[in-house]
This record gives C-alpha cells, structure tokens and sequence, in this order.
C-alpha cells in the first residue's frame, strides 16, 4: 500500500514535469516550417491526441465488457473444461505481432478507427481474462461454503463474495489493458485509425527529431496519465483490508 501511495504521488509530477520539459524543449528548438506544421497543435496534435486516448478507452471497455465475463463464465464448474481452448485464442492473440494483428484486422475490416479498436480489444483480451480468472480461483472454497451455508444463492456468492475479493486482481490486468493499449494505439495511424503514432512517423519521414520526441513522450506522458487515473480507481474500488 505504501509503493502504490507513493506511486499515486510521484506520478502526476512526473507527467507535469514531462509537460513542462516538453515545452520548453519547443521553445527553445530551431523550428523549422516542417516542425511548425507537423506540431500545430490544433490542426496536428490535440486531434491526435483526443483519437489516441479514445482509442485507448474504447478498446479496453470491450476487452473487459469481452474477458471479464468470460472469465466468470470459465471459473464455472460447468465451463471449466472449455478454460484451456479459450486462453490457447486468448494467447494467440498477444503471440501475433502487434503490427501483423492490425495488418490482419485491417485485410478483415478495412481501415478506420474501429478496425483498430477490435485489433487493440483482441491483443489485450488475454490479461484481464487471465486476472479475473486468478482472482475468482484465489477466493477460498471455505469462503464460498460460508456464504453458501448463509443462505445466498450462487449468483448473490458470485456478486457479493467472489468477485469483491478478486476485484483488485482484475483490475492489475485491466491496468496491464490500458498500458498495453496506449503503446499499440501508436500503430492505429497505420490502417487510418489515426492516434499520435502519426506524429511520430512524421518526423521520422522528414527526419526532424523535434517532431519524433514530441509524440514519443506525448505518448509516454499518456500511459502515464491514464495508468495514475486506473490505479486512482483500483485504490476506491479495492475491498478495506485487502
């Protein structure tokens, strides 16, 4: 509790220090008309920006809307045997190279934004899946049997049991999810999903290092950002005493 406390400090000051170097790392470049263009920012980077993050979000809301209920469903006793088949698809999807996932999600969808959504949602199904898994199979038969022996039914086991105490476990890998996510999201540009990996393929095209450290560490500074506010709602949501 204490790394995570001291995390949830230390991080925002990074991500403002970042902002606050970034800056004056432009201020103080020999800009030229290319780098002004590439790094407008109402025209270029704040669009960039607002994709990378919606593609971030979005894809991750369907890796838990997909794993997370799945993962309930394989803990079953019923759907148990189906655990293996499940996470051997589950698997292949992060032992596709990520450019090779949005090639294929390309070939299959065409190009666009959602086509880069689904390949991000397939590419990180495989951690929360796995987490909320760990966590259900972590709770204690003893537990289950208490509250089974209290009167409450499986589902109300399930909702008022099992998943509170597999509830920061689940979460890791959602925050896993979203990290994944914002680095892979640097490759949506390449199948029109836009994000700020365009940024960055610009000013490796024009070989302009101002443009390429711009989106790197915007990209950096994103994950982080995004990483503080998930670890924010795993702090609210995790049980007291755990």
């Amino acid at each position: 509790m204490i790394r995570t406390n001291a995390e949830l400090l230390v991080t925002p000051l990074i991500v403002v220090a970042g902002v606050v170097l970034l800056r004056a790392n432009y201020n103080s470049a020999d800009r030229s008309f290319a780098d002004e263009r590439a790094l407008a920012w109402e025209r270029n980077l704040r669009p960039q920006l607002e994709q990378h993050i919606s593609l971030t979000l979005w894809s991750t809301i369907l890796t838990v809307a997909i794993a997370v209920p799945l993962g309930i469903l394989l803990t079953r006793a019923s759907y148990r045997r189906l655990a293996g088949p499940v996470l051997a698809v589950a698997t292949s999807g992060q032992a596709i190279p990520a450019f090779g996932l949005l090639v294929l999600a390309f070939a299959w969808l065409g190009s666009g934004p959602w086509t880069a959504i689904w390949a991000l949602t397939f590419f990180t199904v495989l951690p929360v899946l796995r987490n909320t898994m760990v966590g259900l199979d972590q709770v204690s038969q003893p537990i289950i049997e208490a509250g089974r022996g209290m009167g409450l039914t499986r589902t109300q086991v399930l909702r008022q049991i099992e998943l509170p105490l597999a509830v920061p476990i689940i979460l890791a890998g959602v925050r896993t999810a979203l990290v994944i996510n914002v680095g892979m999201a640097a490759l949506a540009y390449l199948i029109g999903g836009g994000g700020l990996g365009a940024t960055i393929s610009a000013g490796i095209q024009l070989s302009r290092d101002l443009v390429v450290i711009t989106g790197a560490v915007m990209t950096a500074l994103v994950a982080l950002s995004i990483d503080w506010i998930a670890a924010l709602i795993e702090k609210a949501l995790r049980p007291r005493g755990l």
